[in-house]
């Protein structure tokens, strides 16, 4: 058989599952790879190697590997990276950790009540200069950002009113409640007031039990009418709203009604606090239980902590259950165009006819699909599309709000890439914030501590999935703007760290201090490198990648070859690799070359500002030897790089394209000839 060109002009289907190894008639296979490890892939198509991070600060306390990440946006000028580890959090900015924090003296604030156990599943938002976080086991608690950035309050919400529920009812028929005739109603400004009464009118002191044992219960009229307790004003008259109208306002005979009670606060130490909680529409809503995992209660309008639903206006509190054919334990809440309710057994919303705000008239709750949400990975939203993981980690999805069917459809992201979600356990989202780049939504795996990094651009279809992998596990990730912070664990001359990272689009190295030697300053001529001792660690001075080095002991000095006149950066290396899919050239008269040997022996990738890149484990050279440049920097190169003379037979025909030292790579396409044969 004659030669063939195969060309790939893109890589935006990223690396797809192997499972799709046969299914060369999509038209994804034509842009997917086999493997893409520690890459972005570009909107436009090409392959980057991805952005290092730098060394930020080591977290310190008990049980560390139970962390969480926060972002707070203060002002637009003023945004922090908050992490949590048991009873501390640590505060940075701009990629700097915050010191004497409250004037302790320590780099952390103080938090007593979250522990190992409520991080794992924690939830909160944030408005103006106060996050609320909330977990079914944690009396919701507020941080306040005061004064400066190293001034921050820590207290437990104190609500005005906790709405309740009957978790154990008990009804009384009103002749036993006490000696007394009849009840007499008065009506006044929105309240009725009901005082019992004996014979001649005189006062019957039928409520003597204290005023708690008779707020938040009811009072049930026959033949109908139902009264909500207020408060106790005397043993003999109690305050109500009227939550059903009464039949009539005339005086009730004893036989008339009944005391209906075992009504207390739905959130407490022994039922539970709030699992989730937003802010939409003026109202602060929670969602879900401990004990009453499917209710979702909303505050009265600017007025958040308080959840009295009073005599049921537009502007009083509301509530909802989420009765279906299924549990439906609510996990996450998000305010978007309509609030929308997750949960483990289902997606729903609350629709809003005309933009009419949610009042206590029109709460509906609609169930749009049901794959449940995995509890624990907070959502994201890009682009009109909330992304959430599914209750068992096994796929990404969107919900997003379709106008012709006037309902929320639901489908998978991560379809052709599910394999590289391993026990996902966090999820983050960082918006494009030039043309060049896509959004990306990054989910740390619990399993290998990788990440899988998903690059968007919806208006063009893009779903590009990679994996990234460090010398150590991925173990959370929050971002903070456009700054992509991480806690890694790495395990250094034997013992376990975690270290808090910043990813960095101009940094090559993992763990790296790096910096730019200002022009007044001597050359530097060496860097400390503690956090890394006794670790095998990549140098590069000046753009020029000098010999590796072991970071010795005390005082875990890195000397460079020459002194850094420009920048250096000095850290750990990771491995880019591009491997693609088993060739497929789609030929008019034969429909696969699955069964034949092929021979790949031209390759001409197409890269973009590159200075170094292997195809096929050979070296592709940068440098021109036209002058004494060994010693400077190897100069950007945007063009064609062929490579030729590959010898060797195989049935799989693919490209594993890679970098021997950890420079720039960024590859567009590429096109082979392909002799195949019997």
């Amino acid at each position: 058989m004659s030669s063939v060109v195969r060309i790939q002009n893109d890589f935006t289907s990223g690396e797809l599952d192997p499972r799709l190894r046969a299914r060369t008639d999509l038209a994804q296979y034509q842009a997917g790879l086999t493997t893409a490890r520690n890459v972005t892939i570009r909107p436009q198509g090409g392959a980057a190697r991805r952005p290092g991070t730098k060394y930020i600060a080591t977290l310190s306390g008990n049980n560390i590997e139970a962390v969480r990440m926060v972002s707070f946006e203060f002002s637009v000028d003023d945004s922090y990276m908050l992490v949590f580890v048991p009873q501390r959090m640590f505060v940075f900015k701009n990629g700097v950790q915050l010191t004497n924090i409250n004037g302790s003296g320590n780099p952390y604030a103080t938090v007593s009540a979250i522990d190992s156990t409520i991080l794992a599943e924690m939830n909160w938002v944030q408005s103006a200069d106060t996050i609320i976080i909330v977990h079914p086991e944690l009396a919701p608690i507020k941080i306040v950002r005061g004064a400066t950035d190293t001034s921050w309050t820590i207290s437990t919400i104190s609500f005005s009113f906790v709405p309740s529920y009957g978790f154990s009812l008990s009804v009384t028929a009103g002749s036993s409640v006490g000696t007394h005739d009849h009840l007499d109603v008065t009506a006044s400004s929105g309240t009725i007031t009901v005082s019992s009464h004996a014979s001649g009118h005189s006062a019957a002191n039928i409520f003597t039990s204290s005023a708690a044992t008779y707020e938040k219960q009811y009072i049930n009229v026959i033949p109908f009418g139902r009264l909500r307790i207020i408060r106790k004003v005397n043993n003999s008259t109690l305050e109500c709203y009227a939550e059903v109208p009464l039949f009539s306002d005339g005086d009730i005979d004893d036989a008339d009604w009944e005391l209906e009670s075992g009504y207390e606060d739905a959130w407490s130490a022994s039922r539970g606090y709030p699992r989730s909680v937003v802010f939409h529409e003026g109202r602060l809503f929670f969602g879900g239980s401990k004990s009453l995992p499917s209710t979702v209660w909303g505050s009265r309008v600017s007025d958040f902590f308080n959840f009295d639903p009073g005599e049921q206006l537009d502007d009083a509190a509301v509530e909802a259950t989420l009765d279906t054919g299924t549990f439906n334990a609510v996990v996450d809440i998000y305010s978007g165009r309509h609030l929308q309710i997750f949960t483990t057994g289902g997606e729903f919303y609350v629709p809003q006819s005309l933009d009419d705000p949610i009042t206590p008239a029109n709460l509906i709750v609609k169930q749009q699909s049901a794959f449940g949400m995995r509890p624990g990975i907070r959502l994201q939203n890009i682009d009109g599309a909330t992304l959430f993981i599914q209750r068992q980690g096994k796929s990404l999805q969107d919900f997003v709000y379709a106008d012709v069917q006037n309902a929320y459809t639901s489908a998978k992201i991560s379809l052709l890439s599910s394999h590289l979600l391993k026990s996902p356990s966090e999820m983050a989202t960082r918006v494009a914030t030039s043309t060049d780049e896509g959004d990306r939504i990054l989910i740390v795996n619990s399993d290998d501590g990788s990440i899988a990094c998903y690059t968007l651009l919806r208006s063009q279809n893009v779903i590009a999935a990679s994996e990234w992998t460090t010398d150590g596990e991925f173990i959370n990730v929050g971002v903070d703007v456009d700054d992509i912070y991480v806690v890694v664990k790495r395990v250094v001359d034997g013992t376990p760290y975690y270290y808090v990272e910043l990813f960095d689009e101009s940094v090559y190295l993992d763990s790296a201090k790096s910096d730019v030697v200002p022009v007044l300053y001597s050359p530097l001529a060496s860097i400390t490198m503690d956090h890394l001792e006794g670790e095998t660690v990549q140098v590069i001075r000046d753009g020029v990648v000098e010999p590796e080095q072991t970071v010795p002991a005390s005082p875990f000095t890195i000397t460079f070859a020459e002194p850094a006149v420009s920048e250096y950066q000095v850290g750990l290396n990771y491995t880019t690799e591009i491997k693609t899919l088993p060739v497929e050239p789609r030929l008019p008269n034969i429909p696969s070359l699955r069964g034949f040997k092929k021979r790949i022996f031209e390759v001409n990738a197409e890269i973009f500002e590159t200075q170094s890149m292997t195809i096929g484990g050979k070296e592709i050279a940068f440098r021109q030897f036209d002058g004494d440049l060994l010693d400077a920097a190897i100069p950007e190169f945007t063009g064609l790089k062929t490579l030729h003379g590959i010898l060797g037979y195989t049935y799989e025909g693919q490209i594993t394209i890679g970098q021997s030292v950890p420079l720039k790579m960024t590859v567009l396409g590429i096109d082979y000839k392909i002799s195949a044969g019997q």
